[in-house]
């Protein structure tokens, strides 16, 4: 890995791996609970993301990716003050879901509160067996408030997400996988290898794949079926009409890429 790309708050780290940027909670005495300082950072980092950067891999320090939001640093705030301290991790949040480039979370020991939330923001979530899901807002008087209700239930229901709030329930890296919290299940200690290969797979992708994928798929899926084919249409012609795009078809029909196959 090589320098840091941009200047941090110390409970964060940034590395390359190639074409990869590796943004790293790093926290663990806190179990990388999320300070306002830390969502901040958060923001500046895909903000300042450089252009020759293709993919992102969210890891974390320790045994654990996140146990939410550092209650040590809730204030007292009014009603507007509360919607704003929301507001700004909805802003944040969606840097990461609709940036730039694919980001994927390697994920491993408390997945919690707002750590599910930071997690359900990226694109590709790979589970370690020491992780475990859970939604604690209830138990403390609280309600999500980083955008959890508008993407967990994309991913498990509503009444899935329902269950965990109201009574406390845990989710194994196994039951997650299986409810759609991750797609990959891995060994201890194997999460972030995986995460690094993903990426790197994912950089070496067409730019404007990519793109399309992570900026138009998702609201494709929510529109109406007749606006999703138009909207599909169109990024199908945007995608196959870039230079990049029929140089490499012509590659497939020349033989010169790798195929599909079984194996």
């Amino acid at each position: 890995m090589s320098q840091p790309l941009v200047e941090l708050p110390p409970t964060l780290r940034v590395e390359r791996v190639g074409k990869v940027a590796v943004l790293t909670l790093a926290r663990p005495e806190k179990r990388n609970a999320l300070s306002d300082e830390t969502v901040l950072g958060i923001e500046r980092f895909f903000a300042q993301l450089p252009e020759d950067v293709a993919s992102v891999v969210i890891a974390a320090d320790g045994e654990h990716f996140c146990a939410g939001l550092d209650l040590a640093e809730m204030a007292e705030r009014d009603t507007l003050g509360g919607i704003r301290h929301s507001r700004m991790w909805h802003r944040v949040f969606e840097q990461i879901e609709f940036g730039p480039v694919p980001v994927i979370a390697a994920l491993k020991g408390a997945v919690i509160g707002g750590g599910l939330e930071l997690a359900a923001a990226t694109h590709i979530r790979v589970a370690e067996r020491s992780t475990f899901y859970a939604l604690p807002e209830g138990m403390r008087g609280l309600f999500v408030g980083g955008g959890g209700s508008v993407r967990i239930p994309r991913l498990i229901g509503v009444a899935r997400m329902a269950d965990l709030m109201l009574t406390g329930r845990r989710y194994d890296a196994e039951q997650g996988a299986a409810v759609g919290l991750s797609q990959y299940v891995v060994d201890d200690g194997a999460g972030l290898d995986l995460a690094i290969e993903l990426a790197t797979r994912i950089a070496d992708n067409a730019a404007q794949t990519n793109y399309a994928i992570i900026q138009a798929l998702p609201r494709i899926a929510e529109a109406n079926p007749r606006e999703g084919y138009v909207m599909e249409s169109m990024m199908a012609a945007i995608a196959q009409g870039t230079d990049d795009a029929k140089q490499r078809m012509q590659a497939f029909l020349d033989g010169r890429a790798q195929k599909v196959t079984d194996r």
